[in-house]
């Protein structure tokens, strides 16, 4: 029986607020009670971006509420966090961060099929306000057409 990837939180903001460029998928060094603090869906990925850092990729900012039953090992909830990422994914990812407005933006964490905690990152540029306002604008379009195409086919 396959399972599936279970979602536990998503960053929608950075579809508005980004050009998502290009995806990686990095493993997450956690502790124990971060994993089960996790399978509850306690995360959020509000403030959180990557840093690339003497060869090493690191998570900052992201929130991982305390577990209910944890106690004492129930540690730091905003700490930076490892990502595992290849060497020469880290390699290519610092060149990118280097140019001018390029960011590493985490897009959701979730479990992979073998049980893993993993975060899909983007290589993100900023967006500026008139490309949010289009951005906007298409997303209208698109679901004021959908709706015109529903109500269509709903009168056949």
């Amino acid at each position: 029986m396959a399972r599936e990837e279970k979602t536990i939180s998503k960053n929608k903001k950075a579809f508005h607020e980004f050009f998502i460029e290009d995806r990686y998928e990095a493993g997450l060094v956690l502790t124990g009670v971060e994993v089960k603090s996790l399978r509850e869906n306690g995360a959020s990925l509000r403030e959180c971006f990557a840093l690339v850092r003497s060869n090493e990729a690191w998570l900052h900012g992201l929130h991982i509420s305390p577990y209910s039953h944890g106690n004492r090992e129930n540690i730091d909830l905003d700490r930076p966090r490892k990502l595992l990422l290849h060497r020469q994914e880290i390699r290519e990812l610092s060149g990118e961060l280097k140019q001018k407005g390029f960011a590493l933006i985490p897009l959701r964490i979730y479990f992979n099929t073998d049980n893993r905690a993993k975060v899909e990152l983007g290589l993100a540029k900023g967006k500026k306000l008139h490309d949010k306002r289009a951005s906007i604008a298409e997303k209208d379009m698109n679901r004021d057409a959908a709706r015109d195409l529903r109500e269509r086919n709903k009168g056949q």
